[in-house]
């Protein structure tokens, strides 16, 4: 399957090189071009492509704000944000949003392309460190100091709403949000817990639909502001 690509950068050196990158993999196609978020939503209504690799930080419309609007949208693409730094607090908000991750700008050509790759096939684009880096960063809403009133307050009541969305999983869907959240691999997961992989499919797409959820990297966060992941593995 060919996968066709939106690149969205305000710089035209970066958006050259993507393409130039990117264009030379024989599964992807450039469908298109953008310099600023406020051209998203019209080229992905035009282009119809499978994952947007976008620009985190530009001048008009960032790629935060142009990542919300696509995912209000049905059927949006999957979008992969470029940043320079892995805990960005809007990297943070974006994962919220429904990005499906992100690279580093000076990430090497070849797992660029393989990024891409596998947010087309479904997977997030986060290594298990980075996952484990982000869910302590998400622990405090920017803003917060880490041990202040306000602060408790805040992750206190985030904790109890989100355990109250995952009460509804079955023990098994819980199993698996956990590992999601862990950052394995739907095969880890499978070896872990003893079942298919197509099984463990099954249970991620369950997950996300009881949850009203857009992709893996969601159910790592809900994981982690529900306590999940301070169980023993």
């Amino acid at each position: 399957m060919t996968i066709r690509l939106l690149v969205v950068d305000d710089d035209p050196l970066v958006r050259a090189g993507l393409a130039l990158m990117l264009g030379g993999a024989e599964d992807v196609e450039i469908v298109g071009e953008g310099a600023d978020g406020a051209e998203v939503p019209e080229l992905v209504e035009r282009l119809r492509p499978d994952v947007v690799l976008m620009d985190i930080r530009m001048p008009a419309v960032d790629g935060l704000t142009a990542t919300e609007e696509l995912r209000r949208r049905p059927r949006s693409p999957q979008v992969v944000l470029l940043t320079t730094f892995h805990a960005d607090e809007q990297v943070l908000r974006a994962l919220r949003a429904g990005a499906a991750g992100f690279v580093l700008k000076d990430t090497p050509p070849a797992e660029i392309v393989a990024a891409v790759r596998r947010v087309a096939a479904g997977d997030p684009v986060l290594s298990p460190s980075v996952t484990r880096q982000l869910m302590t960063r998400v622990a405090a809403e920017p803003g917060d100091e880490p041990g202040s009133p306000a602060g408790e307050s805040r992750n206190g009541a985030r904790r109890r709403a989100a355990g109250q969305r995952v009460a509804s999983l079955a023990e098994r869907e819980r199993e698996v949000a956990v590992a999601v959240g862990r950052g394995h691999s739907n095969a880890e997961i499978a070896a872990t817990l003893y079942m298919s992989v197509p099984t463990v499919k099954t249970h991620v797409s369950r997950i996300l639909a009881k949850l009203g959820l857009n992709n893996r990297v969601q159910i790592a966060l809900l994981a982690h502001d529900a306590g999940l992941l301070d169980e023993e593995p």
